[in-house]
Parts: C-alpha cells; structure tokens; sequence
C-alpha cells in the first residue's frame, strides 16, 4: 500500500469532521438542505484527492486536484452561510473552517506545481 500523503490525511480527516457536522444539524437543527450541500462538497474533496492517486494519466490526475480545490471552495461557501444563519456556532465555524482553509492552500499549492511543470 502507498504511504499516505498528508493532503489525503487531512482530506480524510476533514470529511469525517463533515459527516459529523452533517449528522448534528440533521439531528439537533432539523436543517436538511445546507447540510446536504456541505456533507457533498466536503466529502469530496478527499474523495477526488484519492481518485488522483490512480490517476491514469497527468491530465487525469491535474483534473482530480483541481475538482478538489473547487469543492473545497464551494464547502467554505456553505460553512460560511451555515456560520451566518446561524445554524452553527461561531466557535464551531472557525474550527473546522481552518481546516478547509489548510486544504485549500495545500491543494494550491499543489496544482500552482502542476501548472509551472506542465508549462515547462
């Protein structure tokens, strides 16, 4: 098995605090139509990031983080409506919105390197 990169740790790790998230407003909030959102985009982020593993090709696997990146947008759009409607706490925001926040600068990061070595 393949030693395991820290952007798919934290991916990983991400879409767990997610589901967890996910699970608390369904149960606690009874809020089901932006929770949906998140848990899909949240999730996968690490789902694409494991995708580009068994990449078939360069372009596929460029493809798979650049798909990551965007969902990781996307779930920091949804955390922020979540954090300003008040479905979940200010504390709770800033927690896991770091998070995303990390993967978004790895997976620049990232794809930043792919563009420069793809031009060379």
């Amino acid at each position: 098995m393949m030693k395991e990169t820290v952007l798919q740790k934290k991916s990983k790790a991400f879409a767990v605090r997610i589901i967890r998230m996910y699970q608390y407003l369904c149960e606690e909030k009874k809020e089901f139509v932006l929770s949906k959102q998140v848990l899909r985009s949240g999730t996968s982020i690490g789902a694409n990031v494991r995708e580009a593993k068994r990449a078939q090709s360069k372009p596929d696997f460029n493809a798979k983080l650049f798909i990551s990146l965007k969902e990781a947008e996307e779930t920091g759009y949804w955390l922020e409506l979540l954090v300003e409607t008040d479905y979940i706490s200010k504390e709770m925001f800033n927690s896991i919105y770091a998070d995303c926040e990390e993967i978004i600068k790895l997976l620049v990061t990232s794809t930043k390197t792919l563009k420069e070595n793809n031009s060379k």
